[in-house]
Order: structure tokens, then sequence, then C-alpha cells
């Protein structure tokens, strides 16, 4: 159980205590772009230490990661006006991140031990049955109600460039098989893209699928909607889902129909045709999309999967991905309740998430790629998101 009392506690005196040492692996980080306070997230959460760190690179690009949940917390990107805008929803201290209370959230967060949804969160392994933890219309969702995005990652490896994690997940964990261990890799390139690598071992037949779960508004404003910024996805199907957005089994044409953003445009244009059942089951999108950048059993992560345009700030965000699907929300449950980074409430539809996966209970549909992970195998998954600006 976390406390949050405690975490408020320790942040509060963060500031005095601080070693050298400490000091060094926060990467300097006063006069941040985004006015994040890292002494907002320097705290013990679960006996692990939790801290806020920047890369940065020479364009003056940054971004701002926590080790809680491995969650990207701000973006700093410029514009075609060559300001820097903050491009991901979050808060401004982890104290709300670790609250899944009051305020639940996959914000940034690395998400693990399985992104997206299983259907009644059973599923069945080398002839052994296992019950899931369940949180969300009786399936598990984002590897159930204490996910990693609830988890401290430990770091490994802190620079300017490069930020990677581990998480030990153990045997049983929301009802998962398997001891495994995880790492997600940060890497901010030189070219302003986000680079992370997801891998990871178990020890027993268990199931894996990360991804990362930032939420996206390139106008650098929340207060705003993301419907006027244009789509593109690289899917002529997507797979579709009943009212509790689970999957059907089904890979349905996206032509003629709301779900076509294989000509880039603006993400609101049919987002409230609730004519087509799909996008009134989601109260609007929320749906995994068959990337066909993924053939012969390969992604190719050279090839952009999806692109996201903002026409006001010209700011561009190109995805690229390893893994056969891309789920794509629009903060459709967003609705101007949730308190984010300088007290702005965010609005329905105010961020985008492009995350990259294995399809939505894959363990059930042995139709789709495979998501089992074995001992002595090593998973890895790749996905980009790259930034850039078209004047």
């Amino acid at each position: 159980m976390i406390n949050l009392k405690s975490i408020v506690g320790c942040a509060a005196v963060a500031a005095c205590v601080l070693t050298a040492c400490d000091q060094k692996a926060t990467h300097d980080m006063e006069g941040l772009k985004s006015g994040l306070n890292p002494t907002a997230f320097d705290t013990v959460i679960n006996k692990k230490q939790v801290k806020l760190y920047t890369l940065r690179n020479a364009n003056g690009m940054e971004v701002d990661i926590t080790n809680f949940g491995g969650r990207v917390v701000s973006i700093m990107v410029p514009d075609k006006e060559g300001n820097f805008q903050d491009v991901v929803l979050g808060y401004d201290n982890v104290a709300q991140y670790a609250d899944s209370v009051n305020s639940p959230s996959d914000f940034g967060a690395a998400i693990g031990r399985y992104a997206n949804r299983i259907n009644k969160g059973k599923i069945e392994l080398d002839g052994v049955k296992y019950q899931l933890a369940t949180n969300n219309f009786g399936h598990c969702l984002h590897g159930g109600p204490s996910g990693w995005q609830y988890q401290v990652y430990d770091v490994v490896e802190s620079n300017d460039s490069v930020l990677k994690m581990s998480i030990d997940s153990p045997d049983g964990d929301n009802g998962f098989p398997g001891n495994v261990k995880a790492t997600v890799t940060y890497t901010l390139t030189s070219n302003n893209a986000l680079d992370i690598a997801f891998e990871g071992t178990t020890d027993k037949t268990t199931i894996i699928n990360m991804t990362n779960h930032s939420y996206f508004n390139l106008s650098g404003d929340p207060t705003t909607t993301v419907l006027d910024q244009e789509l593109w996805i690289n899917a002529d199907k997507f797979t579709q889902s009943d009212d509790t957005y689970m999957t059907t089994g089904e890979e349905v044409s996206v032509k003629d129909t709301p779900m076509d953003f294989t000509n880039q445009h603006a993400i609101g244009e049919q987002i409230n045709d609730t004519t087509f059942l799909q996008l009134k089951n989601a109260n609007g999108y929320d749906h995994n999309w068959c990337l066909l950048t993924y053939k012969d059993g390969k992604g190719d992560d050279t090839k952009p999967c999806a692109k996201v345009f903002c026409p006001t700030t010209g700011i561009e965000l190109t995805v690229y991905t390893s893994e056969p699907g891309i789920q794509v929300y629009t903060g459709n449950f967003l609705e101007g309740k949730v308190v984010g980074k300088k007290g702005i409430k965010y609005p329905q539809r105010s961020g985008i998430c492009l995350e990259s996966q294995k399809y939505p209970d894959s363990p059930n549909k042995k139709q789709w790629v495979s998501p089992v992970l074995k001992k002595d195998e090593k998973y890895n998954s790749h996905l980009v998101y790259a930034f850039s600006v078209k004047k």
C-alpha cells in the first residue's frame, strides 16, 4: 500500500537532505524548461527512492521522467517559431501519480506486464489456467490494479541522454505467472527523438506486452483539445471491440469508416459519429490498428506507423515501432476533473495516446501475434516518438 502522507512529507524535506551524489543523479535540473520542481518528485515509495530525471540534447529539447511507474512527465520540444512547448499531459508532483484512488492515471507510464485488456483476466499457458486481477469491465487492463505504472523502477543508468530502469515482477504479481525482470531504456537522440526500448526475461512461461502511455497534445496548450490536430495511421484494418472495449477477434477494414486515417486528416473530423457503433461504444477513438509495418512476423521500426501534426505550432510527431499494433486513445474520459501540471484541468480529448503493442487479448486470440515469453527467451520491443517541425 502506498502511503501518500509519507510521500508528501518526504518531498517537503527532500531539498534539505540531497547528497552530492543525489544532486548529480538529477542532472543539475535547476531551471527546467518544463517549470517542474524536482523536489516534488524526490521521495521514498515502498522503501525505494523516487526522483525526477532529465534528458537533454544540443537542440535544447528536454524530457523529464520519474522512475515511479517509469513515467514521462514532460517533453519540451521547439515549435515553428522556436518556442519550446510541453507536449505531454501529466502531474507536477509524484503524490498525484501515486494516488491510484483519487487521481488514477496512466499518464506517461511504462506499462506492464500487459498493455491493454485481457478478457475477464483469464489466460492459459502450458495447460495451466490463470486468473489475473481485473480492473476494467471485469477485464485485466494494463497489468491490473497495481500494474507497473504504480511501481518504482530501479535506475540502472542515468546521464544526459539515457535513462535505463529495471523492475522485478514476482511470480503471481497481479496473477501473472513467472518471475519477470524487465527494463525500459529512454534515449534522447540528437535529432529530437525519444527512443524507448523494452526488454524482459522470465523463469517461467508467462506473457509480456509493454508500452508507453503518454498523452500528447502538440499545441502545448492542454486547455484545448487535440481534435484539430491531424492524424495518419499506416494501417488498413483495426480490431473490432464490444461495448466493454474487449476485442472480438475480428480485423475489420478501415475503408469507408471513421477509422480510416490512411489519408491524414483532423482527429475530430468524425469522432462524434455515433451512428458508427465502434465510436459510440468507445465514446471516441480507443482502438487497436493493425499496422502495415508488421509483416511476416516482424515489425519494421524504420518505417513510420503513425503521425500527428499540429497546424498551430507546426510540431509533428512521427511514431515507429517493432510491434504489430498501435492503440490510439483520444482522452475520451478526461472530463475537466483531472488537475494536471500548472493547475490546469484537462478537458475531454485534450490528449492522444499512441501505444505500440501486441493486439488486445492476444493470449486468447491464437490467430494473432503471441505475447508468450518462455524461460531462456528474451522479450524485446522498440518504440520511437520522433519530433520535427513543419513550417
